[in-house]
């Protein structure tokens, strides 16, 4: 077990080397608005979490630099102050230099914890899956952040120029009914031993599902470029009040990075500016744009357990359902029946963030290999757009 985990630690490290790999140094440091943590923080911040979990459970481990704690921890109030989140950009000290050097010094620590025999009483592995499970989540905002920062420059600088901005295009919409209404278990099995999960995953249960039918995909950038033409942006009769109300004082008129120019619709990605490909899924929008294009197009957005349910039984009909977009749902980040935080500061992951946010299924193309799973609730407050979260719509069956 230690050997597969030390290599699971390794390996998940490594990608976040990888992911910095294209950057110069003034990249790591910028923070372009509040939601974005500059680079060099998710550097930091990750290696905290295994100092602060893992290695200080050790009797002899000091700390290398104590001021750390307060500076890359994010929002554990259990385990002591934090810096203001939207201040992260201001600081430019520790240098990315000595932030990659913290990550060395941490990692050959935690090379030793997890090569010694009695590593199971010091740290669980539960506590390790977390750890790399949440490095991974900041592998994601790396690059969706790194995006956001791109976007504000005027030169419109490319990250890379083979990065994955896009998806195969689409065929044309099939709907999956579920006509009879049933009681379907939801949730992530605790049977599967060896397995990991997420505490808002948990307990399974039961969900009732009314008649519906739910789209085999995604909806395109062409049927939301309908949208946009048609007046969508324009009639709050599509719109919640909220979402409305975002609409006028941010002033959308588009999914996030799109650009209206002589040569028709551009969008800013990783790769840089490129034509909207009309027949690639919509993306870079927020609950409230998904929710307004739903009604629009006479449909509604899927609950989560619809979602699953038909990922579940329906395979690969559900195209995209991995590995393309974030997709919302109509569901409430809300706890499940008999949800319970875990003990301690790790208990602060998940659970107090359950209200005012919406609940996303699925994974995007910036989601690392092997993290996402059927039952994964992703969560973003409905005015969300930076990250890779696009549009599938279901629809009520008499």
């Amino acid at each position: 077990m230690s050997d597969s985990m030390l290599d699971a630690y390794r390996r998940v490290r490594e990608h976040s080397r990888k992911i910095c790999a294209p950057l110069e140094t003034e990249d790591y440091v910028i923070q372009s608005m509040p939601d974005v943590s500059p680079t060099r923080w998710h550097l930091a911040h990750t290696t905290w979490f295994f100092e602060t979990f893992c290695l200080k459970n050790l009797p002899n481990y000091e700390p290398e630099q104590p001021a750390f704690e307060v500076l890359f921890n994010s929002y554990y109030n259990s385990v002591g102050e934090q810096f203001p989140r939207d201040r992260r950009g201001l600081l430019s000290r520790p240098t990315v230099a000595e932030v990659w050097r913290y990550r060395d010094q941490v990692d050959e620590a935690m090379f030793e914890l997890l090569a010694r025999s009695d590593r199971d009483s010091i740290v669980t592995d539960e506590v390790l899956r977390t750890g790399l499970n949440h490095e991974q989540q900041h592998q994601e905002l790396m690059l969706t952040d790194l995006l956001h920062v791109f976007s504000c420059n005027p030169l419109h600088p490319v990250y890379c120029v083979d990065a994955v901005t896009d998806c195969d295009p689409v065929e044309e919409v099939r709907w999956i009914e579920s006509p009879v209404e049933r009681i379907e278990p939801v949730g992530f099995d605790e049977s599967s031993h060896g397995l990991f999960c997420f505490d808002n995953e948990l307990p399974r249960h039961r969900a009732l599902l009314s008649p519906h039918a739910i789209a085999n995909r995604l909806v395109t950038n062409g049927e939301y470029l309908e949208f946009i033409e048609d007046g969508g942006y324009d009639d709050p009769s599509y719109w919640l009040s909220a979402g409305w109300a975002t609409v006028q004082s941010e002033g959308w008129r588009a999914p996030k990075y799109w650009h209206l120019g002589e040569e028709g619709w551009h969008q800013f990605t990783l790769a840089g500016l490129r034509p909207v490909d009309e027949k690639a899924p919509v993306c870079h929008v927020s609950y409230f744009e998904a929710d307004a294009f739903a009604r629009w197009s006479g449909c509604r957005l899927p609950t989560e357990f619809e979602w699953e349910i038909a990922v579940r039984d329906s395979g690969e009909s559900m195209i995209d359902a991995f590995g393309s977009r974030w997709q919302w749902t109509a569901s409430d980040y809300a706890p499940y029946p008999k949800y319970a935080a875990p003990e301690g500061a790790i208990g602060e992951y998940n659970g107090k963030f359950m209200c005012g946010q919406k609940v996303l299924r699925g994974s995007s193309v910036a989601t690392p290999k092997g993290h996402a799973r059927l039952t994964y609730r992703n969560f973003f407050p409905p005015s969300m757009r930076w990250q890779f979260c696009g549009i599938r719509l279901a629809t009520d069956l008499e």
